[in-house]
């Protein structure tokens, strides 16, 4: 039987890292650049418009009494450690998995730091369509989507486990 070899994933604990610097500052530049709701056209249909969402994706819970702001933390700091502990048990091979893994950890807690220290999430990238306005988000909230786009790729891109041997006989 072929041992598995574990723990080779975590070098890319980097890009996390990576991923939370280049969002804490964009973060910080749009907070520095942009006044709180006035939209900066860029190009058709984009705009940089400084907001401060309280919530989750969407604005999910933004209305609620405050509670929201530490359970989002909790959540995500849960999170972060399933995913540190399912990168560990990544194979060598897995790279894919690892990357989106780590895409999505960085962004987690690039929004948390910022719900930690300013008891909300700094969002600026402000898409929209006529008069349909798609949420405003961040770099973090790009990261996680790409990560967890490759995930579901990654559905797609592996074969199931049948159960059965790979030579057919049991």
């Amino acid at each position: 039987m072929r041992e598995k070899i574990t723990g080779t994933q975590l070098k890319w604990l980097w890009l996390a890292a990576l991923v939370v610097v280049i969002d804490l500052g964009t973060k910080a530049m749009a907070t520095a650049m942009l006044t709180y709701g006035d939209p900066v056209p860029v190009i058709p249909m984009f705009n940089l418009t400084l907001l401060h969402n309280t919530g989750a994706a969407f604005s999910f819970l933004a209305g609620a009494a405050g509670w929201q702001r530490w359970f989002f933390v909790t959540l995500a700091l849960v999170v972060s450690v399933v995913l540190v502990g399912w990168l560990r048990n990544l194979q060598r091979h897995e790279t894919w998995s690892a990357i989106a893994i780590v895409l999505i950890l960085g962004g987690a807690l690039g929004n948390v730091y910022d719900r930690v220290v300013h008891g909300y999430v700094v969002d600026f990238l402000h898409f929209y369509w006529q008069d349909w306005h798609f949420p405003a988000f961040n770099l973090a909230d790009t990261a996680i989507t790409i990560g967890a786009a490759m995930m579901i790729l990654d559905m797609f891109r592996k074969p199931t486990d049948s159960g059965t041997p790979a030579n057919g006989s049991e």
